[in-house]
């Protein structure tokens, strides 16, 4: 009886020539034998190359050139970027329905944003025009403590509240307010009409007297005497 029982019958002892070649180009093709590169092996390739070049480049026209260059580079990417990620958060911003602030960081009086948003009509600036005007219409309701002064708050918000103490201004409020953020978000290109649109409302909030809100009376002091 053979010690190698079954297998005997399988495997031969002696492979043929055609056994031998198929059983070593099965081999070789194993990822072992595999010299082909790996991506990262390719890229790690590519950037010594890129140095290696720079390097030698430095050599060439001395050493101040290279670092510019490389500042160059790193420039163009970041305003590559700033300038396709600014529409993309704006536009998730809209999309969101968030409202731009009006008034944060900025310290003009009603009259000399005014005088700004002229300056910027005359100019042919409508854009910033209307930007400027509503943002008098709200300087001019926080001088008049219509509404009260605080930072962050939106076009929205200023146009909601000042409703409240102005009812009969309100809605014309709420659409200035609206124009306000698209302008300011890019998504509107004002014109003439506009602006004269947001100093109606402007003239409209001036000559507005403010509603006494429940809530807000105070009583009057005793007249003794």
């Amino acid at each position: 009886m053979s010690v190698l029982g079954p297998w005997s019958r399988d495997v031969p002892l002696t492979p043929s020539a055609d056994d031998a070649r198929e059983w070593a180009q099965a081999e070789l093709a194993k990822a072992i034998y595999n010299d082909e590169p790996t991506l990262l092996e390719r890229l790690l390739f590519w950037l010594s190359e890129l140095w290696r070049k720079l390097m030698s480049w430095n050599e060439d026209v001395g050493p101040v050139v290279v670092p510019l260059v490389v500042l160059a580079v790193v420039a163009l990417i970041v305003a590559a970027a700033l300038l396709i990620g600014g529409p993309i958060r704006r536009r998730r911003a809209r999309q969101q329905g968030a409202s731009a602030v009006v008034l944060d960081g900025d310290e003009r009086t009603s009259g000399e944003l005014r005088s700004a948003a002229e300056a910027a009509a005359a100019a042919g600036d409508f854009s910033r025009a209307v930007l400027e005007r509503f943002r008098a219409i709200v300087r001019s309701l926080d001088e008049r403590v219509v509404l009260e002064d605080r930072a962050g708050r939106t076009a929205y918000e200023a146009a909601t509240e000042a409703g409240r103490g102005l009812p009969d201004c309100a809605a014309d409020l709420l659409v200035v307010s609206h124009l306000f953020d698209a302008v300011c978000y890019g998504d509107r290109q004002a014109e003439r009409d506009d602006y004269d649109r947001v100093v109606a409302v402007d003239d409209a909030v001036a000559a507005a007297r403010p509603v006494q809100l429940a809530g807000m009376e105070h009583d009057e002091p005793a007249v003794t005497g």
